[in-house]
């Protein structure tokens, strides 16, 4: 097992190659099955329960959504000011932004939570949820109420798994995920069929998994174990580092709250457009099944991008610019080419892909699932280049482009799409599915101006540093 120093010299010296490849797969493990968490209810979910349920969890999808924005807010900023100030040398700082990452996940679960259950069916009634049966709009306000009860566990667990990967622990990071993901995948079956819970069951096997996860990432952070020691001294706020962490987090964090804007304003505009509460649930049924494969597909992606975050910011700090450059370079390739295998996927068999979240007999379903996941994705090859350089410009401590590059694709471009393309086409439903791909390739043309006037910044400042 290599040793914290070490850790730290493969970060500025290692091949990058084989350094990328150390620090993406365990990350890559770890963020695929922190998507299948997701994935595995929907699965057991969809074979076993029916149009309804689906259509409910999906409702629910985004209010999940913002929590996780709020926890990568917290998570991701602190984690990329963690790898900066190693890279700087600065262990004090970062024990102090340590506890700041624990307090803050701390204040959020005694805020956000209990609020939200407060307006939970009024919430999801807005989301689209008035225009579905009253089944599905009862059964995600039933997943909801029990998930959002142990949310503080899910959220220490992602942040203190973040702050593992910043200091180059990444298969304690991936062990992390494992624990939690294995502890699911067993308990999910046993609840939804063999207590015959259905959606509750789904949640309450979530739920455990969480606390395992969490009880994994504090037993790491014991004395003399990790590179950054976790001290209760400093589980506080910490004025000099709360606002430039806050600043690096925030874009990450407007990504998954834009996220959630997008799920919302499709399943409001398919509710809006279905010619009643059937076909509205079918719908978005079947845009619960596009977020699920979505979180497949892309899940890989974000792997890769955590990989990628520590050598950029160890890197960025310590001056190694051609390093920097190197890096992105190769990133760009490996994004690339995941993101266009899983277009390939959509567009040739997409109705095999469906046939995992629903109920083999019915097909007219199946086939409206896999004609809305050909339709929105078939363009997703195209976005690797809007993946790396947000990831890029977040992990070097510049926020303000990373938010710019964040909210391009979701907020600028999908949202507007999403709401004017159904007046220009006969079959509305289709036209909210098309806005997708435009956006995509939209987007992408947008991102190539600043993103070339960085890497000619950066090609410069290695010819002058000489590395």
């Amino acid at each position: 097992m290599k040793t914290a120093a070490n850790r730290l010299k493969d970060l500025a010296e290692a091949p990058l190659g084989r350094l990328l490849a150390r620090y993406s797969w365990p990350a890559l493990v770890s963020m695929t099955l922190n998507a299948l968490y997701s994935v595995v209810d929907r699965v057991y979910i969809g074979q076993g329960c029916g149009q309804d349920a689906m259509a409910g969890l999906t409702l629910a999808f985004p209010v999940l959504m913002v929590l996780v924005a709020v926890g990568v807010f917290i998570g991701a900023g602190h984690a990329a000011l963690i790898s900066i100030k190693l890279g700087e040398g600065d262990m004090p700082a970062c024990e102090k932004i340590l506890g700041e990452l624990v307090a803050l996940k701390l204040i959020l679960f005694l805020a956000l939570p209990p609020l939200m259950l407060l307006f939970l069916e009024p919430l999801l009634r807005w989301t689209g949820g008035a225009g579905v049966t009253p089944a599905a709009l009862g059964q995600g306000c039933a997943y909801l109420r029990i998930v959002l009860c142990s949310n503080l566990f899910c959220h220490l667990a992602f942040g203190l798994s973040s702050a593992m990967r910043s200091e180059g622990a990444v298969k304690s990071s991936m062990m992390c995920m494992v624990v939690g993901f294995g502890a699911n995948l067993l308990l999910d079956p046993l609840f939804i069929f063999g207590l015959r819970l259905g959606v509750a069951g789904a949640a309450w096997a979530t739920n455990i998994a969480m606390f395992l996860s969490c009880a994994w990432a504090l037993a790491y952070y014991r004395p003399g174990h990790s590179v950054v020691r976790l001290r209760p001294a400093c589980i506080r706020l910490h004025r000099a580092y709360l606002g430039r962490a806050a600043a690096i987090g925030f874009s990450p964090a407007l990504q998954q709250f834009m996220g959630s804007l997008v799920n919302i304003s499709l399943q409001m505009a398919l509710a809006k457009w279905a010619a009643d509460a059937r076909e509205a649930t079918a719908q978005i049924a079947a845009l619960g099944v596009f977020q699920m494969v979505m979180m497949i597909f892309f899940m890989p992606v974000l792997g890769v991008q955590q990989g990628l975050s520590p050598v950029f910011g160890f890197n960025w700090g310590a001056r190694n610019y051609g390093r920097v450059h190197r890096t992105f370079v190769l990133g760009l390739w490996i994004t690339t080419a995941i993101v266009s295998l899983a277009a390939l996927a959509q567009v040739v068999c997409p109705e095999l892909i469906a046939r995992l979240f629903a109920d083999g007999s019915d097909t007219a379903f199946i086939r409206l699932a896999g004609s809305d996941l050909r339709v929105s994705n078939c363009m997703l090859w195209c976005i690797g280049v809007n993946v790396v350089a947000t990831t890029y410009f977040q992990s070097i401590g510049h926020p303000w482009t990373a938010t710019l590059l964040s909210v391009l694709r979701q907020f600028v471009i999908l949202i507007p799409c999403v709401w004017i393309l159904p007046h220009f086409f006969a079959d509305r439903t289709f036209a909210v599915w098309l806005a997708l791909p435009i956006s995509d390739v939209l987007c992408q043309l947008a991102t190539l101006p600043p993103l070339f006037s960085h890497l000619r910044f950066l090609r410069r400042a290695a010819a002058v540093r000489g590395r």
